[in-house]
């Protein structure tokens, strides 16, 4: 249910500022670019700003878990797919890059529905979400082929993919040490009835031989005591 929250109110306005900016992308204003840069950056002040907020005053809500993610990508997807349509950037570099957004997303929820680990943001997450807005801006800014930006989205590229392969691993690792630890514990509950019985044996044994084998134990003593 959605909470008129700072942090979610930001979230919302990020959501309406991307069919805002596709606009100022395609739209044949002469200063189209220059709106779009400006729109792409502030919905990225936005995304930055939303989460200080929340961790400063620790707000949490359903809502920002789960449409703060979905707004993020729909913003980053929407400008890749605007620039691709103007021959900015290249299909396939924009299909790894949202392949790479959503696959984390899902296994972001899915974990979090299943009360599995939250994997706290990365340095190459962060590094990540910098060169996209940066590669962003620059394909906004400059509409003719530069190498040096060519440089900046294969680096780009590279760098989504290496966050994403460490989310992964790092989702991995995680799962593994909650299902050795579970193991370890169901290990230690079963062991402690069994440990409990094995105590017990040594004091049925003095109750049997008292009930028994009295008469045998004091010549037993007493010879002992002879010698």
């Amino acid at each position: 249910m959605y909470e008129p929250t700072l942090p979610n109110q930001l979230t919302v306005l990020r959501m309406f500022l991307v069919p805002v900016l596709v606009v100022a992308m395609l739209s044949k204003w002469e200063h189209g670019d220059l709106l779009a840069a400006v729109i792409f950056s502030f919905a990225s002040f936005t995304d930055a700003l939303d989460g200080w907020i929340a961790r400063r005053r620790d707000i949490t809500s359903n809502f920002g878990k789960l449409v703060d993610p979905l707004a993020d990508k729909l913003l980053v997807t929407a400008a890749l797919i605007s620039l691709v349509s103007l021959d900015r950037l290249a299909a396939w570099a924009a299909l790894v890059i949202v392949a790479r957004e959503f696959a984390v997303t899902g296994l972001r929820q899915l974990a979090m529905e299943q009360g599995g680990p939250v994997i706290p943001a990365s340095i190459w997450g962060k590094l990540k979400t910098i060169m996209q807005v940066v590669m962003v801006l620059l394909l906004i800014a400059f509409s003719e082929p530069a190498w040096w930006v060519d440089v900046v989205v294969y680096a780009t590229v590279a760098v989504t993919v290496l966050s994403g392969a460490d989310y992964f691993f790092g989702l991995r690792h995680l799962l593994r040490e909650e299902r050795a630890a579970g193991d370890a514990a169901g290990e230690a509950t079963q062991a402690a009835p069994s440990n409990a019985s094995a105590g017990e044996a040594p004091q049925a044994a003095p109750s049997n031989a008292s009930a028994g084998g009295a008469p045998q134990a004091a010549p037993s003593s007493h010879s002992r005591i002879e010698t």
